[in-house]
């Protein structure tokens, strides 16, 4: 079994149940938690966000979510995207809305120039992270420190020591400097290993921030109870206030017939997923652009890794542009009204836990196609807005703004 999968497994069986556990015994709030919400109140958030500000504030969201480009290029030139978000973050800032930046994931480093495996990358690390701290102060109000990383696609091209000692770093270098800037971290799920070697840079985070999207992937159902559970597991965990980083419901799709399957596969030259997995690389080399690179840039030429992504995980949906049966929290379909009831059922549970400092939705609109296999039609990564491609709010707009009230 591959070391990533192993440890995974293993850490998950010997600390996640007995902290779930744990949690109903001990205190649900600490002195750190109730300074943070005398400081900054609850977080109400969301990622993607148009500059749409006076309808961004009428669903009660004061905090925005975005990536913040590397500041330098390779060349040691400065990054014009990076000036961008400072202007942008500045408008935010001028309508009263808060900006929570993402830094740059390993290989948006690496590709600027920073790589902490080389002689002197740790050192360049340093500096960028003491550079973007204070650089960013009257900007962001918040720093995410990259993003998920125990997702492999978001790790590449380090491992998880590495990954962990790529977030420690930095956190270590901006904490005594961050001033009001809140920074913390994210993880996928529960990614015990993540949060087991993070322990001993905790110290450096003023909040542990958690992604769950149950009833949406991996061809499994949710249930809205199982956030309290994953979050109380969290706050036993690490003792420091727990933001919901991430969190959303698709608002569309449904299954695929076999012979729809089938007819997809045809148009890609093949009869069946049988004759597709039996020369994967063909396949993919057959697949739209986007879809091939994204493909390739996860697995690259492996082609025992490359059929396992395609044909026994999330890409699945991707591929067929589909929503399986199975795959639903019960009682919200993947609807827009499915999509406003949940929201007003997980920030209702959310918000009633002491230890919770805020919930940042995924996300603001609509996307007119998918960010990984680049097809308009799927629904995995189009659907899950609060409002439409078009700007106007859905069901679920209302539902949050009722749920972040007051």
């Amino acid at each position: 079994m591959d070391k990533f999968l192993k440890d995974q497994i293993i850490n998950c069986i010997k600390y996640l149940p007995a902290n779930i556990i744990k949690s109903y015994f001990i205190s649900s709030s600490s002195e750190e938690t109730r300074a943070f919400i005398r400081k900054y109140g609850f977080i109400k958030g969301v990622t993607s966000a148009d500059e749409t500000y006076d309808k961004i504030k009428g669903a009660n969201i004061e905090w925005v979510r975005a990536s913040c480009p590397a500041p330098f290029l390779a060349d040691g030139s400065v990054n014009e995207s990076y000036e961008r978000f400072k202007e942008m973050c500045l408008r935010y800032k001028e309508h009263g809305i808060r900006v929570m930046g993402i830094t740059p994931l390993p290989n948006e480093y690496i590709n600027c120039g920073v790589d902490m495996r080389t002689s002197d990358g740790e050192e360049k690390l340093r500096q960028v992270s003491r550079f973007l701290i204070k650089d960013l102060g009257g900007y962001v109000s918040g720093l995410q420190i990259a993003n998920e990383l125990g997702m492999p696609r978001f790790m590449i091209p380090y491992n998880m020591e590495e990954c962990i000692r790529f977030l420690g770093i930095q956190m270590q270098e901006m904490y005594p400097l961050r001033e009001d800037i809140i920074i913390g971290y994210n993880s996928a799920g529960p990614q015990v290993d993540l949060h087991l070697g993070m322990r001993p840079y905790l110290k450096y985070c003023d909040y542990v921030g958690l992604d769950m999207y149950l009833g949406c992937f991996f061809s499994l159902p949710g249930f809205t109870w199982l956030f309290d559970v994953m979050v109380r597991y969290l706050w036993a965990f690490t003792k420091k206030p727990v933001l919901m980083q991430e969190f959303g419901y698709i608002g569309g799709g449904k299954p695929k017939s076999r012979r729809e399957k089938d007819d997809i596969l045809k148009s890609y030259g093949f009869r069946n997923e049988k004759e597709a997995k039996r020369d994967i690389m063909k396949f993919v080399d057959a697949l739209p652009p986007h879809f091939r690179g994204h493909v390739k840039f996860v697995c690259g030429e492996d082609e025992k890794v490359t059929t396992s992504f395609m044909f026994s995980g999330d890409m699945t949906n991707h591929l067929y542009k589909e929503l399986p049966a199975v795959t639903v929290i019960p009682g919200m379909p993947h609807t827009p009204e499915g999509q406003a009831k949940f929201f007003t059922k997980v920030i209702g549970r959310l918000r009633r836990l002491d230890f919770m400092c805020g919930a940042i939705i995924y996300c603001y609109s609509d996307f007119h196609h998918c960010g990984y296999c680049g097809q308009t039609d799927c629904p995995t990564e189009t659907l899950w807005g609060l409002v439409d491609i078009n700007g106007e709010p859905k069901p679920s707009y209302y539902a949050v703004r009722e749920a972040f009230k007051d």
